[in-house]
């Protein structure tokens, strides 16, 4: 896990998304980042000119947020994603390496899938390994809606909806090891719905 994460360079969010995030913004949007780390990607960005009409938020499960001046559209809040409900839509929602260390992968997806507005713009990593599930996820997931690149393991969907997957989530499993980053990550597991 990385909690230093910047907004751009080498150890970036434009790095590990392929693009930096308040170039897909305009003034008035929402941009809520779900296992935001220390936040240090989100303060930069509330920090840039861009950002000033922008309504920023970062979820992550602990509240060790970078202790800085925050503008008056930065909310950093401290919830578990799974369980966390959001006050309004986003424009962008980004999960920069997250989704491996939830244990119900396709529920939070399902959730995040209503969170969007209608235009609205989804990504994230996800290592489809990590999902046991009966017959290809990759494959329910593009039926729902959802883009995947397989080489670089990201997930994307535009524009909110309602999703439902054909699985019951069974429980996950920590104790698998590592993954592709080497992080620790957890194993989900499904049945037929």
């Amino acid at each position: 896990m990385n909690r230093e994460r910047g907004l751009r360079g080498v150890n970036s969010y434009a790095r590990e998304l392929g693009f930096d995030p308040l170039t897909r913004l305009t003034a008035g949007d929402a941009w809520l980042d779900l296992c935001c780390g220390s936040g240090r990607a989100l303060i930069e960005a509330s920090g840039d000119p861009r950002a000033r009409d922008l309504h920023i938020t970062g979820v992550d499960l602990v509240d060790f947020f970078v202790p800085a001046v925050r503008s008056a559209g930065l909310d950093l809040i401290a919830a578990d994603v799974v369980t966390w409900s959001p006050p309004r839509a986003y424009d962008l929602i980004t999960c920069v390496h997250g989704l491996h260390y939830v244990g119900d992968k396709l529920g939070l997806l399902a959730r995040i899938a209503s969170w969007l507005t209608p235009a609205g713009r989804f990504v994230a990593d996800l290592d489809p390994v990590q999902i046991d599930a009966p017959g290809p996820v990759t494959s329910e997931l593009r039926r729902a809606g959802f883009e995947f690149d397989t080489a670089r393991r990201r997930i994307a969907l535009r524009g909110g909806r309602d999703i439902a997957f054909p699985y019951t989530y069974l429980g996950a499993d920590d104790t698998t090891g590592p993954n592709y980053t080497g992080q620790p990550a957890v194993r989900s597991y499904y049945t037929q719905a």
